[in-house]
């Protein structure tokens, strides 16, 4: 498929829409006109960094501007196609899908182009927000690399999780109610309950330990451990 194969449906839908449409005008790939209005439509055979350059440049013309590309073979409800096309809404352009079943062809506007509520988006992400800020809250420090993806994340959980098995370590068979005492918060007997990494063990009722895995996991995050001793000594 070339992009050329895009014009025919696209010429079909906007002249049918009432509009005078030109192809290749000064740079544009398509032109189309009605009254006062113009409408830019830049075609691509895919959804690319280079097409949405093309497009906002094309913005500085017209706030009426497309991006035109063939209809994805995959599903239009993934996260991966949903993201690019909150990018495309991002930067107020218009997307048109345009498929070819059996021998004819047709052009589908998707979303036309409309201006990017900032504050109307951060307002249906305000949850996400406070999640990410909680996230930050908990952690005692940056043990992370930024942009790591096959490597271990230290996330306010597992700091969780190391600084009760600090003070296993430190004080032995503790309850949750002294460990909280201790410093390591509301989800203490969550933690022990659950006990995600096989750190603890309960010896009886309401009595917990460090478990030898726990112990042997333990002395890989020497810094962690330091800062959390260091913590018990500034509150005695």
């Amino acid at each position: 498929m070339q992009e050329v194969d895009l014009y025919k449906p696209i010429h079909k839908y906007f002249t049918r829409e009432g509009y005078e449409v030109y192809g290749e005008v000064k740079d544009c790939d398509i032109a189309a006109v009605k009254g006062n209005e113009l409408v830019i439509i830049e075609l691509k055979r895919t959804l690319s960094v280079d097409l949405l350059i093309q497009a906002t440049k094309r913005q500085k013309l017209s706030d009426q501007v497309y991006i035109a590309i063939p209809r994805p073979k995959h599903r239009l409800n993934s996260r991966q196609w949903q993201d690019k096309c909150h990018l495309v809404r991002r930067l107020e352009l218009g997307l048109i899908l345009v498929s070819f079943p059996g021998k004819s062809s047709k052009a589908e506007v998707l979303f036309h182009p409309t201006p990017f509520n900032r504050n109307l988006s951060k307002s249906r992400n305000t949850r996400k927000r406070e999640v990410l800020l909680k996230e930050i809250e908990g952690r005692s420090a940056d043990y992370n690399v930024g942009g790591s993806s096959r490597t271990k994340i230290m996330t306010a959980y597992k700091e969780n999780c190391i600084q009760i098995a600090t003070y296993l370590d430190q004080f032995g068979s503790l309850s949750p109610k002294a460990l909280v005492d201790l410093g390591t918060g509301k989800k203490t007997s969550s933690i022990l309950t659950k006990n995600f990494y096989g750190w603890y063990v309960r010896v009886k009722r309401g009595t917990y330990i460090l478990s030898e895995l726990g112990k042997e996991e333990l002395i890989k995050y020497p810094e962690l451990v330091e800062y959390f001793l260091q913590q018990i000594k500034k509150d005695s």
